[in-house]
């Protein structure tokens, strides 16, 4: 069974494999109207982005940092795993975790939030995504003005997070450290995360 009939594409375009790309490429709206799109695809320069399966470390990376950043976020900030920016008409992204104002959610079918409300977007990086994690979105994000940035890696099983700071002048990020073991942070808020705790199920 082709993956295209698996999602039900095929039967919505014909026998092609995947939807075929309107002139111009794909837009932020199509996101929400496709059919049966994969869980996590992202939009990136009007083409869509299909993940791979999640790995061991990524899932548990991310449940320790979603843990930290929501329990010590202050009543005006929220958390929110996996859900797109809408950057531009032809970039939707979407980010393993954001701090975002508590007041920018709108109700429970919001699928986006705009940069504007964003403080700090964070990638945990996968082999399928190193240019994206690493060179692609940051680029896209320090543009539209999102403050923070964080890069999280994978060395030996536990994470080394690799933290970025706009510099609202030039429109780019500038890395402000490199963490193992302990991370502690002041900005977007007073921060603290134990990484060698990512295997701990009481970190």
């Amino acid at each position: 069974m082709s993956a295209a009939h698996e999602y039900g594409l095929d039967e919505q375009y014909g026998q092609c494999e995947w939807p075929r790309p309107p002139q111009g490429g794909w837009t932020a709206d199509d996101l929400d109207r496709l059919p049966n799109l994969p869980p996590h695809t992202e939009l990136i320069d009007g083409s869509l982005v299909l993940v791979s399966p999640q790995t061991d470390f990524h899932m548990s990376a991310m449940r320790l940092f979603e843990n930290a950043l929501f329990g010590q976020a202050p009543e005006t900030l929220y958390v929110v795993r996996e859900m797109t920016i809408r950057l531009d008409t032809k970039n939707r992204p979407e980010p393993d975790l954001l701090v975002v104002r508590a007041d920018a959610r709108l109700g429970p079918k919001q699928t986006w939030y705009s940069p504007d409300v964003v403080l700090l977007a964070m990638e945990v990086v996968s082999e399928d995504s190193e240019e994206r994690d690493r060179e692609t979105k940051p680029r896209k994000y320090a543009r539209a003005g999102i403050p923070h940035f964080w890069r999280v890696e994978e060395d030996n099983g536990l994470p080394v997070v690799y933290v970025y700071e706009l510099d609202v002048t030039t429109k780019a990020y500038h890395p402000t450290g490199i963490y193992h073991d302990k991370l502690r942070l002041t900005v977007p808020y007073d921060i603290y995360v134990d990484l060698t705790a990512i295997n701990r199920r009481r970190p």
